[in-house]
């Protein structure tokens, strides 16, 4: 029991050190646990995909498992700072690095690249994302059914387009999308599959969504990384004297919030409508759809910085044509004023959060841009 203590307490020294105070896999802070094969300290959630590593990783924890001395040396010796200047050494510059709050097939495809199929550790995996083409075979949602039908996508960094086909002798594609607008974010409980992924782009001046998974979690993440490569590729060649660093926050965005909420009318005697909104900061959009996997939204609401007339506030739900939600929410725009009903008062918070958090940051150039090209629409 000395010998337990005693290595338990240098392992949590050890754990405090810069670089090993974060989980070495996903950056959540304070790990409890560590690989002691490959000498990192990770978190809860990640010792158990090292778990389904076995022949790679071994896990114990720092605080209630016996540690031998030839261990605790071991994980001195290395570390995490250490570990990832070999399993990290060539991760390319668009590789999305996962958080503890991702989805679990990034989160572990992640841990697998890494640690079991070694992919960092020389510069092929540069290679492979760096290829003026790349294909890959996806289960897609069809557009005004629920049935998943294979469709063969094609990535090119010789125009910056995806492209997809469906069927594999096809000449012809069936759409050909800019890399201008595109976003893919995974939304596996929206989809309803664990490696479900949502492909955005603009179309005809509405947001037009493609729902496409893979069975294979490595064939759906190396999709989703060349979809992020060949973003960056066309940032590159658009911003020319920008760093790469610049440009990563770009090239795929997460939503800053989903979910259901009512709406009425421009003149706020229509009755309220249960919509599905979507709200991102990429564009400082918010849309709305019937449902949330409907391919095309029904219509949007630009929102722009406080300096510019935006702001959002609660308001009296009760008093106004609601249905059955009456947690209100009040959001001002140079044009008009929307008014949105939550079903749970904890939901406005979230949402009021969120629509804060757009109209608090400074518009850019292209903010302006589209800006100007709804005014030229209205008119």
């Amino acid at each position: 029991m000395a010998g337990l203590s005693r290595n338990n307490k240098i392992l949590q020294e050890l754990v405090l050190q810069p670089g090993n105070n974060a989980c070495a896999d996903c950056a959540a802070p304070e790990p409890d646990w560590a690989s002691y094969t490959l000498g990192v300290f990770v978190c809860l959630n990640c010792s158990g995909m090292h778990r389904n590593l076995p022949d790679v990783s071994k896990i114990k924890s720092i605080r209630l498992d016996y540690w031998e001395d030839s261990l605790v040396q071991f994980m001195a010796e290395t570390g995490n700072c250490a570990a990832k200047a070999i399993f990290e050494k060539y991760v390319p510059t668009s590789f999305y690095r996962p958080q503890h709050k991702d989805c679990i097939v990034l989160r572990d495809q992640w841990i697998r690249a890494k640690y079991e199929r070694r992919e960092f550790t020389n510069n092929f995996c540069l290679q492979t994302y760096s290829s003026e083409l790349f294909e890959s075979v996806l289960w897609k949602k069809g557009r005004d059914n629920k049935q998943f039908l294979k469709r063969i996508f094609l990535l090119s960094q010789k125009d910056f387009t995806l492209r997809y086909f469906l069927k594999e002798d096809s000449k012809v594609p069936k759409a050909i999308i800019n890399m201008k607008d595109l976003n893919a974010e995974f939304q596996p409980e929206k989809i309803g599959h664990a490696h479900g992924l949502q492909i955005s782009f603009q179309e005809d001046e509405h947001t037009r969504n493609l729902f496409v998974y893979h069975e294979d979690g490595q064939a759906i993440v190396s999709f989703f990384n060349a979809v992020r490569a060949t973003r960056l590729a066309y940032l590159q060649k658009k911003h020319p004297t920008l760093q790469s660093n610049d440009l990563i926050p770009q090239l795929t965005t997460c939503c800053l919030k989903e979910g259901y909420m009512e709406k009425t009318g421009p003149t706020q005697r229509e009755p309220f409508k249960k919509r599905w909104f979507t709200l991102s900061s990429m564009n400082r959009k918010l849309l709305y759809f019937k449902s949330p996997l409907d391919a095309t939204d029904l219509g949007s609401v630009f929102i722009g910085s406080e300096n510019h007339g935006y702001s959002v506030s609660e308001s009296c739900g009760r008093s106004t044509r609601s249905g059955r939600w009456h947690w209100g929410i009040s959001m001002e725009t140079p044009d008009r004023q929307f008014v949105f009903m939550c079903e749970q008062e904890e939901e406005r918070r979230e949402w009021m959060e969120a629509f804060r958090a757009v109209i608090s940051q400074p518009m850019t150039p292209e903010d302006y841009a589209s800006t100007v090209m709804l005014l030229q629409l209205k008119q």
